[in-house]
């Protein structure tokens, strides 16, 4: 029977699976590496949030065979000491899009809208605030997209119903393979100096996509979010640029370091709409990340884990034998 290991606190529907299944488990809600590391030489799967999995708890753990995430990133996860062991990593698939689409055009409304400031300005009685034509509308605005797979593709949905233009830009998808919903923007510099919006929607860079010469291409009036990886927009460069007058808003849901500092640079800015990487966190879509992290452990033990989810396959040769 094999015995897994629950790092971080899961939706009772997830403990549930786990409980009907022939399996016997740890299960340790609190969110962080030291936590955990006191069951993994126990654990042959390990189903894991969002804290670290570095390569010294990999080692901890002499019997493990596969590490579920919690959803669809892996940056706190050390992949190539999982490579080296032969172990498989899986995400979730496509149990988060919704919520993140419907957050990222909640930000775009609240930035373009100054949703804080004028939250401030009611609660401190500054009713006059509203004769200062600080906001705009969305409707016939210019969004771009960067990043247009399955989130991007659900964000152009809903930004349409608004009556937004729709670009997207994504180098990795070939012009004659691109998704209805959004006009390829082949030209980034171009594309970023006519948005109204930019979202980001891309995976984790060594570098800030948008960084300080990035964001001086853009109108003083574009709003800026970021939902996808802190590290793909310059935080710094954000903070200078609203406090200039060089940007309008921005919506931020992911940080370079979560969570943020209390002296972070964006804090004092009622430009700027932030949100505590709770995103993908809705009631519906934490019950289907729970019981998807748990189904993929089963189903590898079943030898039935579908190797689309397997983020590291071929760097370990695929699935054959390992659940044994």
């Amino acid at each position: 029977m094999p015995h897994l290991l629950v790092a971080g606190k899961l939706h009772p529907s997830g403990l549930d699976l786990l409980r009907s299944a022939p399996v016997t488990f740890d299960y340790v809600e609190e969110i962080s590496e030291p936590s955990y590391q006191a069951h993994l030489p126990k654990a042959e799967a390990l189903v894991i949030r969002t804290q670290p999995l570095t390569a010294a708890s990999i080692e901890r753990a002499p019997g493990l065979k596969i590490v579920s995430r919690h959803g669809v990133g892996y940056d706190a996860v050390d992949v190539p000491a999982l490579n080296a062991r032969g172990i498989p990593l899986c995400i979730v698939g496509d149990v988060n899009s919704s919520g993140v689409a419907e957050h990222a055009m909640m930000l775009i409304l609240a930035a373009t809208h100054r949703l804080i400031a004028a939250d401030r300005a009611t609660r401190d009685g500054d009713w006059g605030w509203r004769n200062g034509l600080q906001t705009h509308e969305v409707a016939g605005k210019r969004l771009l997209i960067l990043g247009f797979g399955r989130i991007g593709q659900k964000l152009a949905a809903l930004a349409r119903a608004f009556g937004m233009e729709v670009h997207a830009h994504d180098p990795f998808i070939p012009a004659e393979s691109w998704p209805e919903g959004a006009a390829r923007a082949s030209d980034l510099a171009q594309a970023l100096a006519q948005a109204d919006a930019v979202s980001l929607h891309l995976p984790r860079a060594d570098r800030a996509v948008l960084g300080t010469a990035e964001l001086a291409l853009m109108k003083t009036t574009a709003v800026v979010v970021n939902t996808a990886r802190g590290g793909l927009l310059d935080e710094v460069a954000l903070a200078d640029a609203l406090r200039a007058g060089r940007l309008g808003g921005a919506g931020i849901e992911v940080f370079d370091a979560e969570p943020p500092g209390m002296d972070h640079p964006l804090f004092g800015l009622d430009q700027a709409v932030l949100t505590p990487h709770n995103a993908a966190l809705t009631v519906e879509c934490a019950e289907r990340m729970a019981i998807a992290s748990v189904q993929n452990v089963l189903d590898f033990f079943a030898g039935k884990l579908d190797p689309a989810l397997v983020v590291n396959a071929a760097a370990i040769g695929g699935l054959k034998e390992l659940a044994k």
